[in-house]
């Protein structure tokens, strides 16, 4: 059985990626800041601090045939650091071409690197975005994203180091963060929200299909120094995604049609206009390369995936209230 090693193996990704991969028939290692106490799979855990230029790689290696490299510096909500910009690039470029190039030494066979639609720009204007599409990367995290493909890609081209880049869109499912969480959580309250007259498209993608994707990169001849863009397949708009959330909760989407500039403006006033734009712009993705080349077909559509996070939202939740009451 081939062996994959996994880098942020307890992360949101890492964590559906690794029984996955187990079910698939590879053997996995996996790599985390703190080694979890308990897990029902057979993994072979390791615990490697923060991901950088130091990072002994040493012996974690060994017998490795393909690496997803999944652990990085992410978007930050409440920056601390006084240079951030060099935190980002000490992590997900630093730190991932020296993990390239280990593997290079180790004799591992493929590299398969979760980057982001983020290297292309914070929006798409006209037209779904493509592998083709210019890069303009708009913030710290998505400028290292870009510098990281870069130095994978030559590595890749002087050694026999076989390595795949995957572009996601906004990731949701059980257990995810940030954004996709907050809004769950908005939709729930029932708060009304000033997002009515929004019309735009953004492409989204199921943590089941990005999974599915990671897998099939993993092991197909085509897939070798390739790079895919990844999503759903069916784009919606922000108030659609209000409402379906809203009636797999069995509730109403209270939807206030607020003229998008007014928006624009309150966001500008608050300093929040990045979380505006994200809410009011367009982010489409065509992930067609990947289907013609691999035959990739999203295992799961987008009222599955949608469903199954509202199921665990509403199982978190229900976690947390009974311990508040055997509290």
């Amino acid at each position: 059985m081939p062996l994959a090693l996994v880098t942020g193996g307890t992360g949101f990704i890492g964590a559906a990626l690794l029984p996955a991969l187990h079910a698939a028939g590879w053997r996995v290692r996996a790599t985390a800041r703190t080694v979890p106490e308990r897990f029902t799979l057979p993994v072979d855990w390791r615990e490697v601090g923060d991901i950088g230029p130091d990072t002994a790689w040493d012996g974690l290696l060994d017998g490795v045939d393909c690496v997803v490299h999944l652990a990085a510096r992410v978007h930050v909500l409440n920056e601390t650091s006084k240079e951030p910009s060099a935190a980002f690039r000490r992590t997900n470029v630093t730190g991932t071409a020296r993990l390239a190039r280990a593997c290079v030494e180790a004799g591992v066979k493929r590299f398969v690197y979760l980057s982001s639609v983020g290297v292309h720009g914070a929006r798409s204007f006209g037209r779904p975005l493509s592998e083709s599409s210019p890069a303009a990367p708009h913030d710290d995290y998505s400028c290292s994203k870009l510098e990281a493909e870069l130095a994978l890609d030559e590595i890749g081209r002087g050694t026999s180091l076989e390595v795949v880049m995957l572009r996601p869109p906004l990731v949701y499912g059980p257990g995810a963060p940030g954004n996709f969480a907050r809004l769950i959580r908005l939709v729930r309250t029932g708060v009304p929200l000033p997002l009515g007259a929004i019309d735009n498209r953004r492409s989204l993608l199921y943590l089941g299909n990005l999974v599915d994707a990671i897998a099939l990169c993993l092991a197909h001849p085509a897939a070798a120094n390739r790079t895919y863009l990844v999503a759903d397949g069916e784009d919606v708009s922000t108030p659609e995604l209000i409402r379906r959330l809203a009636a797999l909760m069995g509730g109403p989407a209270r939807l206030w049609p607020v003229p998008p500039g007014l928006l624009e403006l309150a966001g500008k006033l608050v300093g929040k206009s990045a979380e505006v734009q994200r809410l009011l712009g367009s982010l489409a993705v065509d992930s067609g390369a990947i289907r013609r080349e691999l035959g990739w077909q999203p295992p799961f559509t987008l009222e599955e995936g949608l469903a199954e996070t509202v199921r665990w939202y509403r199982g978190s939740q229900l976690r947390v209230a009974r311990g508040k009451l055997q509290g």
